[in-house]
């Protein structure tokens, strides 16, 4: 807990309604995760810092402007719903994107459970028109545990505007994963350590752009 209270300058309503929030969100995961797959069952005893911590770890590289979020294979809802919890009462909105029928069903219900402006959008990230949600670019894209870099990039690079920036979870594998990129793409990249896993980071990407050919 004292590791969600070192983040409530970032939170638009009290600390202790943040808490609580996220505790309950954390039994919902496990009740579904019962009977689907919504996150390893090897991680899920560790639940709350694996998971939960390690997704509101984002909070406080944002920027004041940020308020229009995109995550892309949302899955069990990490990290976009205990974010969309965190930043509740304010102006953020979140769009998530996943295409497993059953995983889009517990998104609904999170969201429904928790009063969140968010909505699901089922299917897959090429799919998905944001035009039809948001006039401007994205603010944010977020996505964890989806895709090697170098086709994650792929993914989120039609939704990038000039201000847009990926934060992104990444494993102590993340350099390789930065090399390999470069050959088909240029960005810019600040990486900060994860507080929740040693080796690990969060990687901010910017610029995104495919690489010219020479």
């Amino acid at each position: 807990m004292d590791a969600i209270d070192r983040l409530s300058e970032h939170f638009h309503r009290p600390a202790t309604l943040v808490r609580t929030d996220l505790e309950s969100f954390a039994t919902l995961l496990r009740k579904w995760n019962a009977v689907q797959n919504l996150v390893s069952r090897e991680t899920e005893s560790a639940l709350w810092d694996r998971h939960i911590v390690d997704s509101v770890q984002i909070l406080p590289l944002l920027r004041r402007s940020d308020e229009r979020f995109l995550d892309i294979g949302s899955g069990g809802g990490l990290p976009a719903i205990p974010l969309a919890i965190a930043l509740k009462g304010g102006p953020a909105k979140f769009q998530l994107v996943e295409p497993i029928t059953k995983k889009v069903a517990f998104l609904r219900q999170a969201i429904r459970e928790f009063g969140l402006a968010a909505q699901v959008h089922a299917g897959r990230s090429d799919d998905f028109d944001s035009r039809e949600t948001s006039p401007v670019e994205f603010d944010v894209i977020t996505s964890r545990a989806l895709a090697a870099l170098p086709m994650l990039l792929g993914l989120i690079h039609p939704f990038f505007g000039p201000e847009t920036r990926a934060i992104l979870h990444k494993g102590r594998d993340y350099a390789r994963e930065l090399e390999e990129s470069r050959l088909a793409w240029d960005f810019d990249v600040v990486l900060t350590d994860s507080a929740t896993e040693m080796g690990a980071v969060l990687l901010q990407i910017s610029n995104l752009r495919i690489k010219p050919v020479s």
